[in-house]
């Protein structure tokens, strides 16, 4: 049975969590001198001169009505990787318990992991990049926390078994984070509209990919409230500046453009795998269920140096496990595209 109070490291259990001058206030009034801001303004935007809501409960308010989720059900992070850090710090007994990743996979959950002295178990993908159940079982000890999944999966593009997670989901007493960094791009449905049914569900997506904002830095973790107000308690006070929650306020009455935009991406995937499937250098490109391809050359060195020396950058994912002689391929724009097919077809 799932517990969330035996996942929580006892000093978190214990901590009292900073009160920002706008923790302690949560309403509107004519002046503001709780927070030593400078009243007089700011030499660029003058109401930048006030500190931003702590808790984003208007983009919150936004993100629910978008998502078809509670609010209290949403954190708000610094690009996926903050909450990913916090999940770490919040559950993990750095130098005693331990998570498990499938490589190849997102490389912050390994990096994350270092830093947080948290020991990490690697369970390769199958050759099909599918979960591998009966090592995963046999790994799983009293110290394993966190189970890592990302679907669709980076590097390889494709999505894991919905099954297959589900098992993990009804059989492990720990958390399991499915980073959906992707899943606009996807033929699979979201696990956001499951995570009633698994208290020990964490969903991670991002305005990164599909909303193309990547320069803003804004991810969102999903889970139970009460996993929720353990992130609160431990992020840093102000993690979300206020003109990136301005900007996100905005962005999210862009729905349409943004179903449009993924529908582009989509077909341009379509025409540029099939493209790359013409050329003699590719020997496979794999099913992608992301916005990119991972694609297995016959010689992925000297095409990705031949690449660059044309002035585009791939990235060669060929040191990482099951992925010996490949090359990530963004898709790019209708001309992008041409280009890096173009370029890649006169390697000799």
């Amino acid at each position: 049975m799932f517990n969330l109070e035996l996942l929580v490291r006892d000093n978190i259990k214990k901590l009292k969590p900073y009160s920002s001058a706008r923790d302690e206030f949560d309403g509107i009034a004519s002046v503001y001198l709780d927070a030593n801001e400078n009243s007089i303004g700011s030499p660029t935007i003058k109401w930048y001169n006030r500190y931003p809501d702590p808790m984003q409960h208007k983009i919150k308010e936004k993100i629910s009505k978008v998502k078809n989720i509670s609010s209290n059900q949403i954190f708000i992070g610094n690009g996926s990787d903050e909450p990913i850090d916090l999940l770490f710090r919040c559950f993990c007994e750095p130098a005693v318990d331990n998570v498990i990743v499938f490589p190849p996979t997102y490389g912050m959950y390994e990096v994350s992991a270092n830093i947080n002295n948290v020991i990490l178990k690697k369970i390769l993908l199958t050759e099909d990049y599918q979960l591998d159940l009966p090592a995963l079982e046999e790994a799983i000890d009293l110290n394993t926390k966190i189970i890592w999944i990302c679907s669709p999966n980076n590097p390889t593009g494709n999505s894991i078994s919905r099954q297959d997670i589900e098992m993990v989901l009804n059989n492990f007493d720990g958390l399991v984070v499915i980073d959906e960094a992707y899943i606009n791009f996807s033929r699979q449905q979201s696990f956001l509209k499951d995570l009633n049914d698994y208290p020990n569900l964490v969903v991670l997506q991002t305005m990164s990919k599909a909303w193309g904002l990547a320069g803003l830095r804004m991810g969102m973790a999903f889970a139970s409230p009460e996993i929720i107000a353990y992130l609160n308690k431990i992020k840093s006070p102000y993690n979300i500046s206020q003109p990136i929650q301005d900007i996100m306020f905005t962005a999210l009455d862009e729905i349409g453009m943004v179903n449009d935009m993924i529908v582009e991406l989509v077909a341009s995937r379509k025409k540029l795998e099939e493209s790359l499937l013409s050329l003699t250098q590719v020997v496979k490109v794999f099913p992608s269920d992301a916005n990119f391809l991972l694609v297995k050359f016959t010689e992925a060195k000297k095409i990705y140096d031949h690449l660059l020396s044309m002035g585009i950058v791939v990235r060669d994912r060929s040191s990482q496990p099951l992925c010996e002689n490949t090359l990530r391929l963004t898709v790019g724009t209708d001309k992008e595209n041409i280009k890096l097919v173009e370029a890649i077809k006169a390697f000799k």
